[in-house]
């Protein structure tokens, strides 16, 4: 099917030709990898990356218009999808780093399962307008105007919950001699909402 135009493949595709998505697959797929590999530096991840793209195209076939740039869609797609791996990369690594705590720092660093519970247990308290902030800004990562529009709430109401929610939590981990460091109560607040400062 090489000497087929992009436009025929397209045509073929939305049909749920798999020739011609295999024959789309060879010709963008080491440029998709370079182009993705920039973004993440991470052989890996890209990898991964590239292989959704790509399931991503066989199962909206059907929405490829004929005319559509097939490899403007692969490109976008793949740009959208890097930029949310690194996002939850970035997420991943904060929760770890928010479980460790330097050993020079305390010698009962190692968090049990009880604290564990009381850390969710914390959040748990928050009314539930409060606790759907919280976890659309500082888990989602999501803006104070995103969390705003998908509530349908103010942006102002949505950085006094948050507010309120940052206080709460805190009041409570205080409040719990369960947790013997106050490091982890440190590390809590500063990796879950880093822009308050107490």
């Amino acid at each position: 099917m090489r000497g087929l135009t992009n436009y025929e493949l397209a045509v073929r595709l939305r049909n749920g030709d798999l020739d011609a998505f295999n024959t789309l697959y060879w010709k963008y797929h080491a440029a998709l990898y370079l182009n993705v590999i920039k973004l993440t530096k991470d052989a890996g991840l890209t990898e991964d990356i590239v292989q959704e793209v790509f399931i991503t195209l066989w199962e909206k076939r059907s929405g490829i218009m004929e005319d559509q740039s097939i490899a403007g869609w692969l490109f976008t797609v793949s740009y959208h999808k890097s930029v949310d791996a690194l996002k939850r990369k970035f997420k991943e690594a904060s929760v770890i780093k928010l479980f460790v705590v330097p050993q020079e720092e305390s010698e009962n660093a190692d968090l049990s399962d009880a604290q564990i519970n009381i850390l969710n247990k914390a959040l748990e308290q928050l009314s539930p307008q409060k606790s759907k902030v919280f976890t659309l800004c500082k888990i989602e990562g999501k803006s104070y105007e995103q969390a705003s529009v998908q509530l349908n709430i103010s942006k102002h109401t949505v950085k006094e919950y948050l507010s309120e929610a940052v206080k709460s939590v805190k009041v409570y981990l205080h409040n719990h001699p369960e947790l013997k460091t106050s490091m982890v109560v440190v590390l809590l607040i500063k990796q879950l909402v880093p822009f308050f400062y107490f």
